[in-house]
């Protein structure tokens, strides 16, 4: 069996290592969601990834609440995104678009628009917004025309990511944002042809991934989910009657991959009771599976080996370990991030972490 070291295949490209870089909010961009050059440094330093999947990036004004994110929505952002990928390609890295709609997860003081989600919902605890920590607000359900229009604005995000130089996407469709707010029944009440029913709940899903496909082409696609658990408020009351038939849509439709982030009874993001899918979704999924959540370079070389996972992403460990493939191969320490820059601004606990060598 393969290890963490080894090659593999995603789509049309090679990834030169199975260690994965999780997408991973860092708010450097502008107000306007305009990258900023010191991302290009920051994703340079972390080429030795196998795939850098990037942070969640805005597929529009309306789906892009947190301070300081990028957007992939004007041309603006397309051309200051240009360099950091070819930052990260001079490096011999390869790195992908994670396309995001924040759904109900919005706040009206940063998007200027009142939050969408598949029902009138409202997120429990706090945004983050410009002005600090404030309530969320009461989502407004979206109508059938509001739907077209988003699906339609995940087709331009698509082909703008290419344009940027992007090796491909990820379409986010966990952790509580738009997608999963659909699929799951905690917060999809709705009564026409996208909510009751498993294969309603997943309509969604499908018909987004179906136009980027006819957009950037299957071999550029990836998915992410999250099957298990309470994620900001999101639950599913059965997850295997709705995440494993989703998985399943997607090998129909033809992803190159698929990532899952599983939480665990005592997860550092999020614990749950729920138990872990991905031994059955790796059944209804046979291309490759990566996994994700609190994973040790033990723990993810044992997954790997024994053929339950294609490779493993890791979020915090690269935040404050930039040749973290290069600590994993060699046994180096790993360094502990500090928590309180993760979205702050400037170098510091962004770029200024050391190299072991």
């Amino acid at each position: 069996m393969p290890d963490l070291f080894d090659p593999i295949e995603l789509g049309d490209f090679s990834a030169k290592n199975r260690i994965f870089m999780s997408p991973l909010t860092r708010a450097r961009a502008g107000r306007d969601a305009v990258p900023t050059p010191i991302m290009a440094k920051y994703y340079e330093q972390r080429a030795g990834a196998g795939l850098i999947i990037s942070e969640a990036t805005g597929i529009s004004r309306e789906g892009l609440g947190w301070p300081y994110a990028p957007g992939i929505w004007s041309d603006e952002q397309v051309e200051a995104w240009k360099p950091i990928t070819k930052a990260v390609h001079d490096k011999g890295g390869r790195i992908v678009c994670q396309l995001w709609h924040m759904g109900r997860m919005v706040h009206s003081s940063v998007t200027g628009l009142q939050p969408v989600a598949p029902s009138a919902t409202t997120a429990p605890r706090y945004a983050h917004t410009y002005d600090g920590k404030m309530p969320y607000e009461t989502a407004r359900a979206l109508q059938l025309e509001d739907i077209s229009r988003i699906v339609s604005d995940y087709e331009t995000a698509a082909r703008n990511a290419i344009r940027a130089g992007f090796d491909g996407i990820q379409l986010h469709a966990a952790n509580g944002y738009l997608i999963d707010e659909f699929l799951r029944d905690g917060t999809n009440h709705r009564t026409d042809e996208y909510g009751g029913s498993p294969e309603n709940r997943i309509r969604f899903l499908s018909q987004v991934v179906s136009r980027i496909i006819a957009t950037i082409g299957a071999e550029k696609t990836g998915v992410r989910l999250s099957p298990n658990g309470d994620t900001q408020g999101c639950l599913d009351s059965a997850p295997e009657t709705v995440f494993v038939p989703a998985a399943a849509e997607l090998e129909r439709l033809g992803v190159a991959w698929l990532e899952l982030r599983e939480v665990g009874p005592e997860g550092t993001f999020g614990s749950t009771d729920q138990p872990k899918l991905s031994p059955e979704i790796r059944k209804a999924f046979r291309r490759p599976l990566v996994l994700n959540q609190d994973y040790t370079f033990e723990a993810a070389q044992e997954e790997v080996q024994q053929g339950r996972a294609d490779a493993i992403a890791f979020g915090r460990k690269f935040i404050s370990n930039p040749d973290l493939p290069i600590r994993f191969a060699k046994g180096l320490p790993l360094q502990p991030d500090d928590m309180t820059t993760w979205y702050s601004r400037g170098e510091h606990g962004y770029t200024d972490y050391p190299f072991a060598d």
